[in-house]
């Protein structure tokens, strides 16, 4: 397949999941989203570690922030992505209502980056993703990158609705993968656990 190819498929397929999203009612999307992070938060990568990233929803995206608070009440560290540039640095975040308007309409946190290196494991958005850990974002390449920049040995968690589940995302050679999907209708590892 060629590269224009590609990139008609990923902006056709962005277009279909979008639209397939936005069909969601907001009870419907509130719901999967809870059922989503209580299976989140059954996964062995993101309990009992010091730091998870997370990322506060834009839109009608799935919401991994009901997860996040339980892990704060639970004792651990939670860290939100910001835009600087064209890159995403990870802030650690303690109170998730403090948040700013940033890049787009985002809420970021406020202070200091800190290392990725020291997170356990990565939620990260997406528009569309497949059972084989193809991730289609919005198209800016900014959890590309950043995935891109971690250690290998730090679980990448893809959270949607199940209706942003495809058979197969086209891909290009910059394309991150994710290790699991999580959505309302449970877990879809593929990769083992990194112990």
């Amino acid at each position: 397949m060629t590269v224009e190819e590609v990139t008609r498929r990923k902006r056709e397929l962005r277009r279909d999941r979008r639209i397939r999203r936005a069909e969601l009612v907001p009870t419907e999307r509130a719901r999967a989203s809870a059922d989503a992070a209580r299976h989140l938060l059954e996964l062995p990568e993101v309990t009992g570690r010091r730091l998870v990233a997370f990322y506060a929803p834009l839109g009608d995206e799935a919401d991994p922030l009901p997860a996040a608070r339980t892990l704060l009440r639970r004792g651990a560290s939670i860290a939100l992505p910001r835009v600087e540039a064209t890159e995403l640095v990870l802030v650690a975040t303690p109170d998730l209502d403090a948040l700013s308007t940033g890049y787009r309409g985002v809420r970021e946190p406020l202070g200091p980056a800190v290392d990725p290196a020291a997170v356990a494991a990565i939620v990260v958005p997406g528009v569309a993703f497949d059972r084989f850990g193809g991730r289609l974002g919005q198209g800016g390449g900014h959890y590309d990158r950043l995935l891109a920049a971690l250690p290998r040995d730090i679980t990448r968690i893809g959270f949607c609705f199940a209706c942003q589940l495809v058979a197969e995302v086209p891909s290009s050679p910059h394309d991150e993968l994710v290790d699991v999907v999580v959505t309302e209708e449970g877990v879809i590892r593929i990769r083992p656990v990194v112990a």
